[in-house]
């Protein structure tokens, strides 16, 4: 998570004391992209959490409007670590594998959506999973397939402790009402008299939550699709101004690494403490100049097909690295290779017009303004 005000800008490490006990509802929609791969981004990072820990957590990832005769580019991924800790995730699809409007409602569609709660309420009362994703439940609601009452009065007597996930557009009133996280992922049109996008660059900025959780699950994507589909599809995970440990993504990111050790890499780098605007020390500069070298060299060689560049929109901001060797690099980059950027930033730089694919998080409502503390293999 960033944090800012007045001039400053920084990012909440996870060098962290408190953390709450309380789960919370946290509602994604909008129509920018970034809506179910900030819920892989909590599953990974869940999933991380039960690999690193002793205490127990456990992650329902069930999806709406899914259905199993499709496939998702994360599956493969999503198995693998069902395979390595397979007491740590479950996953359940529901629906019609094809995409359907209002005018194409059947019964069946309606029966999915019954199961898919039917499971969904299970879980909820079981008190056996931590963190339960309903993924899409937000157009399934909006089309009418559930009762919007049943649902908010379920999700009202969760138990405590629990964390759940909602996703999709079209959120109804009742759920953003209740919910104690609103992020809207708002897509950013672009001017068709500045044609100067360039296919495959990403960019999830904004003062909401999931731009980084969007990334990990961007990259859980990538990690599947190379299990699956093609062996040389490869990841990079770079991360700025995260230094040290404590990150939960950490673990599941490594066993994925274990198992499939020539599909994905990982560096941070940074200090394990805030960088504010007007207090950077030499060892930032050092330090995200070394993280670009890397991201620098990785793009232009075309062995990577997603690189993720985490939380680079406030080193930018920061003054950390300058702008134009980015753009130049970002100009140059392989026709098939991915970048996805994040992070949140007070001046857009220059390679925002580069982004094909530019999602806004907006803030509409975040349980840390409440000085709630934020959570281990949720927030990070």
């Amino acid at each position: 998570m960033t944090s800012s005000s007045g001039r400053s800008i920084g990012i909440v490490t996870a060098a962290r004391g408190d953390e709450r006990n309380l789960g919370q509802l946290h509602v994604y929609d909008g129509d920018g992209k970034g809506k179910s791969q900030a819920a892989l981004g909590v599953v990974l990072r869940t999933i991380g959490l039960g690999i690193c820990e002793t205490r127990r957590t456990r992650v329902l990832l069930l999806r709406f409007l899914k259905g199993p005769g499709r496939s998702y580019a994360e599956d493969a991924a999503i198995e693998a670590l069902q395979q390595g800790f397979p007491h740590l995730i479950d996953q359940v699809r529901t629906g019609r594998a094809e995409h359907f409007g209002t005018d194409g409602i059947t019964r069946f569609d309606r029966q999915e959506a019954r199961r898919g709660w039917d499971i969904a309420r299970g879980a909820l009362a079981s008190a056996l999973y931590s963190v339960v994703v309903l993924d899409e439940i937000n157009p399934v609601l909006d089309l009418g397939l559930l009762d919007i009452d049943e649902v908010a009065q379920t999700l009202a007597g969760r138990p405590p402790g629990l964390e759940v996930i909602a996703t999709g557009r079209g959120a109804p009133r009742r759920l953003v009402q209740l919910a104690d996280l609103h992020s809207e992922m708002r897509a950013h049109r672009r001017d068709e008299a500045t044609p100067s996008a360039v296919d495959g660059i990403e960019i999830y900025t904004g003062e909401g939550k999931g731009k980084s959780t969007s990334a990990l699950g961007k990259a859980l994507q990538a990690i599947g699709k190379g299990i699956s589909q093609d062996k040389s599809h490869r990841v990079l995970i770079l991360q700025w101004l995260k230094g040290g440990k404590g990150y939960t993504e950490d673990s599941a990111i490594a066993a994925l690494r274990e198992s499939y050790p020539h599909l994905v890499d990982h560096l941070r780098s940074g200090r394990d403490a805030i960088v504010w605007r007007g207090q950077q020390q030499p060892i930032d500069y050092v330090e995200a100049e070394r993280a670009w070298e890397v991201a620098r060299a990785a793009i232009a060689s075309g062995l990577y097909k997603t690189v993720i560049l985490d939380e680079l929109n406030p080193t930018v901001d920061l003054e950390l690295l300058p702008v134009e060797p980015i753009v130049q690099t970002l100009l140059r980059k392989p026709v098939d290779t991915e970048v996805i950027i994040t992070g949140r930033c007070k001046h857009p730089p220059a390679y925002f017009d580069l982004a094909s694919i530019h999602s806004e998080m907006v803030c509409h409502k975040h349980y840390a303004e409440r000085g709630v503390d934020l959570k281990r293999g949720v927030d990070y």
